[in-house]
C-alpha cells in the first residue's frame, strides 16, 4: 500500500511505501503518541480514513527525509493525500472477489479491479503485505 502525497501545484505525487509491519519501533511509538491510539488501532484507522492518523503517517515519512520536520508543520488538503493499493494487493483482492463476490455483481467488480490493477503502481518486489498490523 502507498501513502501518496501530491500538494497542489506539484507535478508528480510523492509515493511512500506503507508497510505497517516494517515501521521501526521508534516510529510506531511516535505514531501512538501523536494519535493516542495503539498501533493496531492506528493501522486500521489509517485505512478507514482518519485524518489525524494519515497526517501522523505523512509526518513520519517526511521526517525520514527531513529530520527537522515538526508535526505542527505537516498540513494538507484532503485531496492532496490518499492511500493506493499496489498491483500485488489488488491481485489478492481480485482473487478474493472472484470467489466471494455475489454472482450478480461479480463481473462488474472484477472488471473494475482489472482496470485498477492495470493503473496501479508497480512496487519493487511485488509482494503484498497486510495493510493492518494485528
Amino acid at each position: 500500500m502507498y501513502l501518496v502525497y501530491q500538494p497542489e501545484g506539484s507535478d508528480e505525487p510523492r509515493r511512500f511505501l506503507y508497510q505497517p509491519t516494517k515501521l521501526m519501533s521508534v516510529e510506531r511509538e511516535k505514531l501512538e503518541k501523536l494519535t493516542g491510539r495503539n498501533f493496531s488501532a492506528f493501522t486500521q484507522d489509517v485505512v478507514m480514513g482518519s485524518s489525524l492518523c494519515r497526517r501522523a503517517l505523512l509526518f513520519i515519512f517526511l521526517k525520514r527525509e527531513h529530520p527537522t520536520t515538526r508535526f505542527e508543520d505537516v498540513d494538507f488538503a484532503w485531496d492532496e493525500l490518499r492511500l493506493e493499493h499496489s498491483k500485488a494487493e489488488l491481485a489478492v483482492i481480485r482473487a478474493e472477489a472472484a470467489e466471494h463476490a455475489p454472482a450478480d455483481q461479480r463481473d462488474a467488480v472484477l472488471a473494475q479491479l482489472d482496470k485498477d490493477i492495470a493503473e496501479a503502481y508497480e512496487e519493487p518486489g511485488g509482494k503484498a503485505l497486510p495493510p493492518i498490523a494485528g
